[in-house]
């Protein structure tokens, strides 16, 4: 059995998982794509220092920000966690926004050609020469999966059309052919909001993350790796254009907050395919103890597994 706590960006899962994990005694793992990275701190909101010490945290600052990192590679690095923390009788919680991962997790992975760094260089020379060629050659070959890609996100615009030339076939067909169920069981808890209280809420965090000093951060991580790759994130990319003078400070937290509140948007999309997610409302509620209270009433997850003697069959052989 694993646990997953899910929801859009900037909803209030942290400090909720924080009271679940330790109600259950147990520990958590990320499912966040970007806090996988050492020195992104705080443009992905990772945990903070006193809230790692109340709770193990996995998969975070596990790489460097000039790694490449894949889906694939994360179902390789989580499942022996899982299987660990059940050898300890623990019952994992699996937390983050990413839905890639979560349905990695849930519904298995199809099998995909390796990365080729020669064949993404070419593809980068081309888009350099004529900017939005590669995202138009996507809606040729692949409308399914050039529909869920933002037409700036060269990384994964590269990545379906690499499928496609060394495949001969559209990465969205592969994915619904060559998936996997994991044996597993899972429970899965999302949290949802108000969309005008959610994007409140992301507008403070976004100041919040420039008063700690995203900035500062984000020029650190420019002059250790100026190929710029990793600064591709929501936050990174707007400041990186703000350090070349491409435009102000006020203007690029407005960027940076528009593009938070289209990525909570597309997760919403993401996890309406999702099956079987007991969605939680919580609007008007902003304490982790509220939140977990109202959780546990609808949901009664803690009531379950809490008790001794009840967290036995984890694992599904159906």
């Amino acid at each position: 059995m694993v646990i997953i706590i899910t929801g859009p960006t900037g909803v209030g899962k942290t400090g909720f998982s924080l009271l679940m994990a330790e109600a259950l005694r147990t520990e958590i793992i990320s499912a966040d794509s970007m806090q996988i990275y050492r020195g992104m701190d705080i443009g992905t909101a990772k945990p903070a220092p006193e809230e790692k010490a109340r709770v193990r945290h996995h998969m975070i600052d596990i790489v460097d920000p000039s790694e490449t990192y894949s889906a694939g590679r994360y179902l390789r690095d989580v499942t022996p966690l899982i299987e660990g923390l059940h050898s300890r009788g623990k019952l994992p919680i699996v937390i983050g926004g990413t839905g890639l991962y979560i349905k990695t997790l849930t519904r298995g992975l199809f099998s995909a050609p390796e990365a080729d760094p020669e064949l993404r260089s070419v593809l980068l020379k081309l888009e350099s020469r004529t900017p939005g060629r590669l995202y138009q050659e996507l809606l040729k070959i692949d409308p399914q999966r050039a529909c869920t890609i933002e037409p700036a996100d060269k990384r994964r615009i590269i990545r379906a059309l690499e499928v496609f030339l060394k495949a001969g076939r559209p990465i969205s067909e592969l994915q619904k052919e060559f998936t996997s169920p994991l044996p597993y069981k899972y429970i899965k808890i999302g949290l949802t909001r108000d969309r005008k209280e959610l994007y409140q809420l992301i507008e403070e965090r976004v100041e919040e993350m420039f008063a700690r000093g995203l900035v500062d951060e984000v020029a650190g991580l420019l002059r250790k790796n100026p190929s710029e790759t990793p600064l591709q994130a929501i936050g990174y990319k707007e400041v990186l254009g703000y350090l070349r003078g491409e435009r102000g400070l006020d203007e690029t937290k407005l960027l940076v907050k528009r593009a938070t509140k289209r990525y909570a948007k597309r997760q919403f999309t993401w996890f309406k395919k999702e099956e079987g997610i007991q969605w939680v409302d919580i609007t008007g509620l902003f304490s982790p103890e509220e939140v977990f209270e109202k959780v546990e009433r609808e949901t009664g997850t803690i009531n379950r597994f809490a008790l001794p003697g009840v967290c036995r069959n984890w694992v599904s052989h159906e």
